[in-house]
């Protein structure tokens, strides 16, 4: 058995990474939280684009840990606004993860804007127990940003994001409806092949490497 740890404390993220892995149905691959890895510190995310960011977290924890470890990235690009909140959406506001006060400061920004094509973004890394990462994919969901909320379903932008071809937002959807084409779905299904090879792999030991 190889240990995949998820590298993020975000409660929505974690939710989907779970049901997207469980999914997939990987054998031989036992994945564990950071809930159960306490020596796993803040990791800050200083880089200025999904990919260092993503590709930081994967190698910062899995050499805490000593676990191959899958780190994701993601956020809301807006076309209006010059492709802002990008890698600050979770603290557009000011305060980190507030989603109340991000989604009425990117609706205010967009107040009489008739332009309000979007896409979220996500980038996935999966990082050996020495911190290498050895892969690395993407995955973008297209659509607009809507004048009002809708749905109580998801988290971060979800009730003001509506996909393109679809009349209900993302909080609107089903789990399983938002899993099929959310930009977190593309891109831990292109990093599924990488993951199978796990299985393979000797198990590691769960303590930081020497």
């Amino acid at each position: 058995m190889t240990r995949l740890l998820l590298a993020t404390r975000n409660a929505g993220k974690l939710r989907e990474l779970e049901q997207l892995l469980g999914e997939a149905g990987l054998e031989g691959v036992v994945v564990e939280t950071l809930s159960g890895h306490a020596e796993v510190g803040e990791v800050e995310e200083t880089g200025e684009t999904f990919d260092e960011n993503a590709h930081l977290k994967a190698a910062q924890v899995a050499r805490a840990t000593g676990l191959w470890t899958l780190a994701e990235d993601s956020g809301l690009e807006v076309e209006a606004l010059g492709g802002a909140p990008g890698v600050l959406s979770a603290r557009y506001a000011g305060r980190h993860g507030d989603n109340l006060a991000n989604n009425e400061r990117l609706l205010r920004e967009l107040e009489g804007v008739t332009d309000r094509q979007a896409r979220f973004v996500c980038v996935a890394a999966l990082a050996r127990p020495d911190g290498q990462i050895v892969a690395t994919e993407r995955g973008v969901c297209r659509g607009s940003i809507v004048e009002k909320p809708r749905g109580a379903r998801g988290f971060g932008y979800d009730p003001c994001f509506l996909p393109e071809e679809k009349d209900l937002t993302m909080a609107e959807l089903s789990p399983g409806e938002k899993g099929a084409i959310s930009h977190r779905g593309r891109a831990l299904r292109a990093l599924i092949p990488a993951l199978e090879r796990l299985s393979g792999e000797q198990p590691t030991p769960g303590r930081r490497p020497s």
